[in-house]
């Protein structure tokens, strides 16, 4: 099968992470795969040698969108995909605009969150909702979501979790020093690690909030946040106000993720909403504690291998952090087992490729 992957970007952010290793999957079991970033530096790449992964450098202009639409379609017209699965919002609304005056055999468009922030862009998956053949999306509340906000008609989306490759997410104790000693941490210092995109979906002063409750009642915990965006600066801002910049380390963007994890206590999500939550799962792949904040898909990532809270709840997100590092050792390690084994289970890549192959079979046949 000729298979073509377009996603508004490739950063390296979760949907990103999981297309890449979609390419990979699909590339390892023989189908020839292209995979097309609408706009932004390519962070993040499939490491198939087979694959092809283009740029369009989508400017933000009417120009700019026409230019790239229409090296999107000279790609379709050259490499002539079975079937084009576009991911995130920009790539799935202007991919199906395509449709208008391209020929594609078949077309799934796969969102990744329960709230694409604002009633215009649902608007424009309502209208736009009869191009694409089937829509998919990362949890079953998720897809709740979009029906319930009219964004898809009932029966047009499906949910498929993310998945991740448990292969690379392990727990590694040399890593784990390595990356304590880079941060100038023994390992007797308690690390809180939260990674994602510096927005306002993750409810990073939640989080910041949450440290400075708790930093008092426990000895000497640092936490550690990956990732950058719009509210970087802010962040740094408020851990100083809050009198906790010291034991705060804004990492950036980090390509050693599962060595990041492996080096953390407790892996944090403090988001206000999610669609799935991918990073949990890879801290559970990661024999990490989690908790996490009850928010999209959250829960059914989660199961009963982690806490949960309610979301901008910063006591209570204080509390369940301070109550997994009052695990004993033996409790923390069944604790990560038990997640490991929920995610090789459960969220496996190869698990969730293999849904999206059958989907995009199912899509030939008129799914829709």
């Amino acid at each position: 099968m000729r298979i073509l992957l377009s996603i508004t970007s490739l950063g390296v952010g979760g949907a990103e992470r999981l297309v890449t290793g979609l390419a990979d999957y699909f590339a390892a079991a023989g189908h020839q795969v292209v995979v097309v970033a609408f706009h932004g530096e390519i962070e993040l790449r499939p490491v198939h040698p087979a694959i092809l992964v283009v740029g369009l450098g989508m400017r933000r202009s009417p120009w700019g969108v026409i230019t790239a639409l229409w090296k999107l379609r000279r790609m379709i017209r050259s490499f002539r995909p079975d079937v084009i699965n576009s991911h995130l919002v920009h790539a799935n609304i202007l991919t199906r605009l395509l449709r208008l005056v391209t020929i594609m055999p078949r077309l799934v468009s796969s969102a990744h969150n329960t709230n694409e922030e604002g009633c215009g862009r649902m608007l424009a998956y309502r209208l736009t909702d009869y191009l694409a053949d089937i829509s998919s999306n990362v949890s079953e509340e998720a897809v709740a979501a979009f029906e319930e906000q009219r964004a898809i008609r009932p029966g047009r989306m499906v949910a498929i979790h993310n998945g991740i490759d448990t292969r690379v997410f392990v727990f590694d104790k040399i890593e784990r020093f390595r990356v304590r000693a880079e941060l100038g941490l023994n390992d007797d210092t308690p690390l809180l690690l939260a990674v994602g995109r510096l927005w306002e979906a993750k409810d990073y002063p939640n989080l910041l909030n949450a440290f400075a409750r708790m930093s008092d009642q426990v000895a000497g915990p640092h936490l550690a946040i990956v990732g950058d965006g719009p509210l970087c600066k802010e962040l740094g801002a408020l851990a100083g106000a809050l009198g906790v910049a010291h034991r705060v380390h804004f990492l950036g963007i980090r390509h050693d993720i599962p060595a990041v994890m492996a080096a953390s206590d407790v892996f944090v999500l403090s988001s206000a909403w999610e669609g799935f939550g991918l990073v949990v799962a890879e801290a559970m792949a990661c024999e990490r504690p989690v908790v996490a904040t009850d928010s999209g898909g959250v829960r059914e990532v989660v199961g009963d291998a982690g806490f949960l809270v309610p979301s901008s709840d910063s006591e209570a997100l204080a509390q369940s952090i301070e109550a997994a590092l009052a695990l004993s050792p033996e409790a923390r390690v069944e604790l990560g087992r038990a997640a490991r084994q929920r995610v090789v289970t459960n969220f496996s890549l190869a698990t969730t490729a293999e849904r999206y192959l059958a989907l995009y079979q199912a899509a030939g046949k008129g799914a829709a």
